[in-house]
């Protein structure tokens, strides 16, 4: 039986029963790590080899151009997944950054244990396959949504999508994720409230 609390329990919830040596060999992969609210817990250049389990907190995933401009590409909450995917699955550099906004505690993960825990127990892999598959349409959503949607649509389908994290986040990483500036963020409020 999974202990509450578990990391194998947070991930997996009920949908994939483990033995006790499987949990124990999925546990011993995994690193506890606490991060304070502002800390930058990634840069860009450095070797992209894991990725985190947000178990509490708000972080977010930005590039900054030449310019200095931030654009936001990720929020990540509690039950989420965050690193930098391009560095991580292509197994080379960083490009963004990832920033702490709440106080987190998440489990960190390199490439190669995951791995093992691929090859070592199978049916984790169908799992996250599965949960990739969800991200990688929501990531196509997305898109489609800034190609064809109006700013308002897109701030409405934010707040779907990541209900709640206002209250975590600053208006100019909202309107960086949305690609509009703060001022178009506050009349689209301000009008949403109005009607």
């Amino acid at each position: 039986m999974q202990e509450p609390n578990s990391i194998v329990q947070e991930i997996y919830k009920d949908e994939i029963v483990f033995t006790e040596e499987e949990r124990t060999f999925i546990e011993n992969r995994f690193e506890k790590v606490t991060f304070k609210k502002g800390e930058i817990i990634l840069v860009p250049e450095i070797e992209m080899n894991y990725q985190y389990y947000v178990s509490t907190g708000c972080l977010r995933t930005y590039l900054i151009e030449k310019s200095g401009k931030e654009h936001t590409i990720q929020f990540a909450i509690k039950d989420w997944w965050i690193s930098d995917y391009i560095g991580y699955f292509l197994e080379g550099k960083s490009v963004l950054y990832i920033e702490c906004l709440e106080d987190a505690m998440m489990y960190k993960i390199q490439r190669d244990d995951i791995e093992e825990i691929y090859v070592n127990i199978p049916k984790t892999e169908r799992f996250t396959r599965k949960k990739l598959e969800r991200s990688y349409a929501t990531l196509q959503k997305r898109i489609l949504r800034n190609l064809s949607q109006s700013a308002k649509e897109r701030y409405l389908s934010f707040t779907k999508e990541y209900p709640n994290i206002e209250q975590y986040v600053k208006n100019y990483h909202i309107a960086s994720y949305l690609g509009i500036t703060t001022e178009s963020l506050s009349r689209i409020r301000k009008d949403i409230a109005q009607n």
